[in-house]
């Protein structure tokens, strides 16, 4: 079986993935998927972006010369088009590796961890249930302004653009029941 657990930020996504995974499921955090992606994708990235960051006064690099996520992420949260280009980078490769996890892994039950798989039909299409975590907004900010070291501002906006994620997923997962988990 092949199931998606999707959710907003800090919803307790990876926490309901480890329940699972003592119950003998593997699982595939798209997240790191996505880090590997962007290592992979460096110099695509940086033609496709460095215009944008010089034109927003970003410096795209970390001084070892790795794409700096947070400062792509200003860039590509900052406008849909600059977002759509940067999944149209990262999202065939995250396809690829998430397709190979789930072929390594045949004959296992398989979690797809993942915020936004609804972007992603032909993985999303995959599973046979999506479990989407949810969690009272207070914990979700708290939790995520332990973790990341985020400015409030950065969270708030975050939360903002993730307010209709479980309608998203109705939407784009016709046929594929969709459980409430309270985390």
């Amino acid at each position: 079986m092949i199931v998606a657990v999707t959710g907003p930020m800090a919803s307790g996504k990876n926490y309901i993935c480890s329940q699972f995974e003592k119950k003998g499921w593997v699982s595939i955090d798209c997240d790191k998927v996505v880090h590997a992606a962007i290592v992979e994708c460096r110099d695509q990235i940086l033609e496709t972006f460095s215009s944008d960051a010089s034109r927003m006064n970003i410096s795209l690099l970390n001084e070892d010369g790795s794409i700096n996520r947070r400062a792509l992420g200003a860039i590509v949260f900052s406008d849909p088009e600059l977002l759509k280009r940067q999944e149209n980078i990262v999202y065939p490769f995250v396809g690829d590796k998430v397709n190979a996890f789930i072929e390594e892994n045949a004959g296992k039950d398989v979690i797809i961890n993942a915020t936004v798989l609804y972007k992603t039909p032909e993985l999303l299409n995959r599973c046979e249930k999506i479990f989407f975590v949810k969690a009272n907004p207070f914990k979700r900010f708290f939790r995520a302004r332990r973790r990341d070291k985020m400015p409030v501002s950065k969270i708030l906006d975050r939360f903002r653009s993730q307010k209709d994620l479980l309608k998203k997923y109705r939407e784009a997962a016709t046929g594929i029941p969709v459980e409430i988990i309270k985390n």
